[in-house]
């Protein structure tokens, strides 16, 4: 308990670290995730490549190797000065988009393909078929297993305190060096992680039941 109370604004910005790590990081693969989703189910070869090669090569990378180019390649080619946060929440949202991607594409196979031909006969776009007619039938199948990759990036974030990005297990290895016994510390950190999975899980479980009543 000693080592919480005499360092807890560092805890907090760690606690706090984590949080807006994981809420940057869930922004990006989501966004991403959904657009490499549609060019995987495109009717144009080349975007369906694009999105193959996309899924197989983030999702091979280990996330270590990921974080190292994005940290220390990436700001020497393209964006020099760009912060620790900044490349390490584009590092964890790539990743994190490839396994969103082939979430969401399951998502889509499950609405019958009667109901996209339909729409197309309607004279509606590939892309409105995509955005009006498959994605909302979509999202029941999709909550569930997506609920278990923004857990698995929010465990994930613990890398970005390798790089130099302020969150909890960054507090843990300083508080470590300090001297202090590293059981409280990890119990707290735990707990921490606890807090922001479990909250995951409860608004997930709770958008699952809205979409039982709406059926």
């Amino acid at each position: 308990m000693n080592v919480l109370l005499d360092h807890f604004s560092e805890f907090r910005d760690g606690f706090i670290g984590t949080v807006s790590i994981t809420a940057v990081s869930t922004a990006i693969a989501l966004v991403l995730g959904i657009v490499v989703a549609g060019l995987r189910v495109s009717p144009i070869p080349p975007l369906r490549w694009f999105g193959t090669a996309w899924v197989t090569l983030l999702r091979n990378t280990p996330l270590t190797l990921l974080f190292l180019v994005t940290t220390f390649v990436v700001p020497e080619i393209l964006f020099p000065g760009m912060s620790a946060f900044v490349l390490g929440s584009i590092a964890l949202g790539f990743y994190t988009s490839s396994f969103i991607c082939e979430a969401v594409r399951s998502g889509i196979n499950t609405v019958p393909l009667g109901q996209a031909e339909a729409a197309r006969s309607l004279g509606m776009t590939f892309s409105q078929t995509l955005r009006l007619i498959v994605l909302p039938q979509a999202t029941r199948t999709v909550l569930p297993p997506l609920s278990s990759i923004l857990i698995a990036l929010t465990k994930n974030s613990a890398i970005a305190g390798a790089f130099s990005v302020t969150e909890l297990f960054g507090w843990q290895k300083l508080m470590s060096e300090e001297g202090y016994d590293i059981v409280p510390i990890f119990i707290w950190v735990s707990l921490a992680y606890l807090v922001v999975t479990f909250s995951i899980s409860g608004v997930f479980r709770i958008l699952e039941r809205r979409m039982e009543v709406a059926r």
